[in-house]
């Protein structure tokens, strides 16, 4: 994991817990407002106008419907509350995208980690997601360049004469090689519809 974590900044930052009514709610509550969080709690199911940074869920009797977002894709950090470490709730639990775990039952300390943890992992997972979407940007851009100059020597030019023209062309019109490309892939896949020149 890449990244320093940010330690200081947690002072008025909002969190809800996603759990019915319990001691343990109580005792993350006095956490949260002790390092200056806001607190809301809920149960069964979280208001449609929630906004936090941070979401403490149960794993014990939780289920799918209580998110309004789809499985890994919550637009906050999630802390898992655990009481019961049967397999299946742990999976069902990791299949949401839980960033930490708080075990239960809830003392005096553990919160104040698992906002941090939680923090530097949805962080993490949110740089990894869009490394790997620029990735695949760019090999899509590149497969639509290799068919560019395909479809150009088909017309009976060699590879080099090609590429360079793609690359007048894209140069001409003031435009990225890859959106020249994608004009000459049009072109070529819809002679008749596009009569335009380069």
């Amino acid at each position: 994991m890449s990244g320093r974590v940010r330690i200081l900044d947690l002072a008025g930052a909002r969190a809800a817990i996603l759990h019915r009514p319990h001691g343990n709610v109580s005792a993350i509550e006095r956490q949260l407002r002790a390092i200056g969080l806001s607190v809301e709690s809920h149960w069964p199911e979280l208001p449609p106008d929630l906004s936090v940074d941070f979401l403490f869920f149960d794993v014990d009797m939780g289920f799918d419907t209580q998110f309004a977002w789809k499985p890994g894709e919550s637009p906050m950090p999630m802390i898992a509350l655990i009481g019961s470490e049967a397999p299946g709730r742990i999976e069902w639990s990791l299949s949401h995208g839980a960033h930490a775990q708080l075990l239960k039952p809830v003392g005096d300390n553990g919160v104040y980690s698992a906002l941090l943890i939680a923090r530097a992992a949805f962080e993490a997972h949110h740089r990894s997601a869009s490394r790997i979407e620029e990735l695949r940007e760019r090999l899509s851009a590149r497969e639509t360049v290799v068919r560019a100059v395909m479809a150009l020597m088909a017309q009976g030019m060699s590879d080099e004469v090609a590429f360079a023209s793609l690359r007048r062309m894209a140069t001409d019109r003031r435009e990225s090689f890859e959106a020249a490309a994608a004009r000459i892939i049009a072109r070529h896949d819809h002679p008749k519809s596009n009569g335009s020149g380069s």
